[in-house]
């Protein structure tokens, strides 16, 4: 027996999220399936982050054990001739038995993007969230730039919430515009439900000046959900890539 973890790739448009929900397709229920059939055993993956609908991945991660003799860097290309091609694996690799994708100490890194201009461009429409009103990027920023660092994330997660604790480090965020394109790229410890969309959301009320960036440390404080701006939409939402502690390459 042995634990293959694998790098996933997928755009998220036409799927239920990642995780396995009655009646309706998702990426895991697929990774499932298309693995159980490749192998010729039950098979039934872990995944380290579970997007919701529309959300897409450059490097989501999952683990599965198998007894097969396929070695493990070969299941990539024999799993990828059976997966539709919205979904693609970029890795797979043998890793310890004990490694868990959830409980493995990991930086991860999302990038929001959203189109800034006065028309909206139909190649765009299922990895942007658009809006014609003009984004102050230096506003944007601004407003990042207290959100850096490790802080009680309460108000910008969604209401109920089951987690031990709220509080998160943000390694890094950062406001990049190029063209019509604004990107909004976070490398964390960990994400609360919703946490990014809702950050970038209120980064978008900050760029439309609708909220003053000296606000947010106020927000952080206030530990409350109404007080930031609101959950922007899935769409704009790609899950970059995950490094684990401890684990080469």
């Amino acid at each position: 027996m042995k634990r293959v973890m694998l790098t996933v790739a997928y755009d998220g448009t036409n799927y239920h999220g990642w995780q396995l929900q009655p009646n309706v397709v998702t990426i895991e229920s697929v990774l499932n399936e298309k693995l159980s059939g490749l192998l010729k055993e039950e098979i039934r993956v872990i995944g380290a982050s579970r997007t919701d609908t529309g959300v897409h991945a450059l490097g989501n991660i999952a683990v599965f054990d198998t007894a097969a003799r396929m070695p493990a860097e070969k299941i990539s290309y024999a799993l990828n001739q059976r997966l539709p091609e919205d979904i693609r694996i970029q890795e797979s690799r043998e890793v310890p038995p004990t490694f868990h994708p959830r409980h493995q100490a990991s930086k991860k890194t999302y990038e929001y993007k959203i189109l800034n201009r006065e028309f909206p461009v139909p190649l765009y429409r299922f990895y942007t969230h658009f809006t014609y009103v003009p984004l102050d990027v230096a506003q944007m920023q601004k407003a990042a730039s207290y959100l850096a660092g490790e802080h009680d994330f309460k108000s910008f997660c969604s209401e109920h919430t089951a987690v031990e604790t709220t509080v998160r480090m943000l390694y890094e965020i950062t406001v990049e515009k190029a063209g019509d394109l604004i990107t909004i790229r976070v490398t964390g410890s960990g994400f609360l439900y919703n946490m990014v969309r809702i950050i970038a959301g209120t980064l978008i009320e900050a760029g439309k000046g609708r909220l003053a960036p000296e606000s947010l440390p106020d927000i952080l404080n206030a530990r409350d959900r109404a007080k930031a701006g609101p959950t922007a939409p899935a769409c704009g939402l790609t899950l970059v890539k995950y490094t684990f502690s401890g684990l080469d390459g």
